[in-house]
């Protein structure tokens, strides 16, 4: 039986713009609910516009009157993310909540971006990293923007081997996606600390949802022909477990605080405060060590410029 998570408290949103990926389910689809029933204009960033549409009615069956729109994003284009970012550039309107939630979980085999990057690297990582890259001016037009990556547990999984970062010697599905979670903890602290150096204004942090059932659960396992149906079965008895698993609704509360919360700090990280971290109403979260190699996070920084082709400003002043 999934848990049941209280609420929390959500500032008045009124006037804010929000830009959340992967909107249309899952953990993204309970954060654009959630923001825009505090009275936040939420983009709802999405590859499959179909289901895009969807998730806008059964929002505004719940919220009426909410402030929603669909732009299309696929984020292991690189194309299509700065095709994003050129549209909202010319829309002009800075941005005050990125979060960077979309993803995919441990394909069974690897599978290559038409960029020929690993698909869940450059789903749940790089496209982000590019994405925020291209959305920079309009976050740090806002003043005070909040970015927040979603990362997992599963990122404790995860470790920085620069000579294998995209499983190119030997691709394991259950570290390749911890690695592509390290990596967003990572990004969230060292923009973090970017922000701070440069002046740029910008609150970045990370959250993780604990054990929430997702389509995660489906579309990453049964990506590349595995059967849909025998999967379903397999997580229909691991929801069985009790006290273990929760609904998105809870999920979506720590990226809900991060993202909102006057008390959620920069370069923090927060996920469920119940047992094992599973469920709960959101917390300060444990940090994996390897989150904290600042060397590591800085080179990892310097890969992901080359290889999105997305460059930062240098936060260092001049002289």
């Amino acid at each position: 039986m999934p848990h049941r998570t209280p609420d929390i408290d959500v500032p008045d949103l009124a006037g804010k713009l929000v830009v959340v990926t992967g909107a249309n389910s899952g953990i993204g689809f309970g954060v654009s609910h959630r923001l825009a029933r505090a009275g936040a204009e939420v983009t709802l960033a999405v590859r499959d516009e179909a289901r895009g549409d969807r998730a806008i009615a059964e929002i505004r069956a719940e919220v009426p009157g909410a402030k929603l729109t669909l732009r299309r994003l696929d984020l292991t284009s690189l194309a299509s993310v700065a095709a994003f970012g050129t549209a909202l550039t010319e829309q002009g309107r800075p941005v005050d909540i990125l979060v960077n939630n979309a993803g995919i979980m441990a394909p069974r085999r690897r599978a290559l971006t038409g960029d020929g990057h690993e698909l869940q690297f450059a789903t749940n990582y790089l496209g982000h990293f590019a994405l925020t890259g291209h959305l920079l001016p309009l976050l740090r037009a806002a003043g005070a923007a909040r970015v927040v990556s979603i990362s997992s547990m599963m990122s404790r999984l995860g470790r920085f081997d620069f000579d294998n970062l995209q499983g190119e010697r030997h691709y394991q599905p259950v570290r390749a996606y911890g690695l592509s979670k390290l990596a967003m903890l990572a990004f969230a602290r060292e923009l973090q600390r970017r922000s701070t150096l440069g002046g740029w204004g910008i609150h970045s942090n990370a959250a993780h949802p604990g054990a929430t059932i997702t389509n995660l659960q489906v579309t990453g396992p049964t990506h590349g022909g595995r059967s849909v149906r025998l999967n379903r079965i397999r997580n229909r008895l691991l929801y069985l477990v009790p006290w273990v698993w929760q609904e998105i609704p809870g999920g979506a509360l720590p990226a809900v605080y991060a993202a909102t919360s006057p008390a959620a700090e920069g370069a923090g990280y927060y996920g469920p405060d119940g047992f094992g971290e599973l469920h709960g109403g959101p917390a300060p979260a444990k940090l994996p060590r390897r989150a904290l190699d600042d060397a590591a996070a800085a080179r990892l920084w310097e890969v992901s410029e080359r290889l999105s082709g997305v460059s930062y400003p240098d936060p260092r002043p001049a002289g």
